[in-house]
């Protein structure tokens, strides 16, 4: 009889677990330096990391720092918002990317206020492979073994970098600060402004052909680097505008470097002196 009276009640239930909804991902989702990963990420119940943090919000939303912390490595594969202008957001990694972007082709990601340190054994701060746009804003990116920036998309991309700074990334024979350069039949729009890059290997590269990648650099500083400041290859032409160029290891501009004549060069080995941009109306 208890068989009977326990398989009836199975019966009665299997229709309700089956309608049961899975937990929604959250349009918003906090993390804290004194989180947990297995809290819902609200903000009275935050997470520990960015990873745990993603998971639980829905492609196209926003996780933000409740206070500072350290908040990890992430891989990126959805249209996402991470804003975190209240303290020190930290993503302090040993021997990983700091993050890796690997989005849909509509997909916008968007860091602000992100404090990536690479400990000298880390490769890239910010690694591009795919999505619609990349845009980086006040953000600081060091100590990573070959760039703080790798844009590489696959597909049709575009770059932002706003009030952000790059420094002593790259060893002494290779990497750099800023690197735009589409792969796999991939093309690049790019805008750097109010940017800071020294103390680099190389500052700021745009490689590829005029065709796949478009590179403009406006009130922007490249400094102290042990190389090459601003470098162009593959046929690609990188503008300049409004810009310092100063005291580098290597020569001033490289390769189709084009200026707008309103940039200050010196100190470098050599001071380069670039094509004119025009564009003036």
């Amino acid at each position: 009889m208890r068989r009977v009276v326990l398989f009836a009640l199975m019966v009665w239930l299997v229709p309700f677990l089956v309608a049961a909804p899975a937990r929604a991902q959250a349009t918003r989702t906090w993390v804290s330096g004194v989180g947990d990963d297995a809290n819902p990420c609200s903000r009275t119940a935050p997470c520990k990391t960015f990873a745990g943090s993603i998971s639980k919000t829905a492609a196209g939303g926003e996780i933000n720092c409740l206070d500072p912390g350290g908040f990890g490595a992430l891989t990126i594969t959805k249209a996402i918002i991470i804003s975190c202008e209240t303290g020190t957001a930290g993503v302090l990694v040993s021997g990983t990317n700091g993050f890796n972007v690997s989005a849909g082709t509509g997909d916008v990601v968007v860091l602000k206020g992100l404090d990536f340190e690479g400990t000298a054994t880390s490769p890239v701060g910010i690694q591009f492979n795919t999505g619609a746009a990349l845009i980086v804003e006040n953000c600081a990116i060091r100590g990573f073994t070959s760039l703080a920036i790798g844009f590489n998309p696959t597909g049709t991309s575009s770059l932002l970098v706003l009030n952000t700074v790059a420094e002593n990334n790259g060893t002494g024979s290779s990497g750099g600060g800023i690197q735009v350069a589409p792969s796999g039949g991939g093309s690049a729009k790019a805008l750097l402004n109010h940017v800071t890059v020294q103390n680099n290997y190389v500052g700021i590269a745009g490689v590829g052909t005029a065709a796949t990648t478009n590179l403009q650099i406006d009130n922007s500083t490249v400094s102290s680097n042990t190389s090459i400041g601003v470098y162009a290859g593959g046929g690609t032409a990188v503008r300049i505008g409004r810009s310092g160029i100063t005291n580098n290891g290597g020569a001033a501009t490289s390769g189709n470097v084009l200026s707008y004549l309103d940039n200050q060069i010196n100190g470098n080995n050599p001071d380069t002196t670039p094509g004119t941009a025009g564009g003036y109306h």
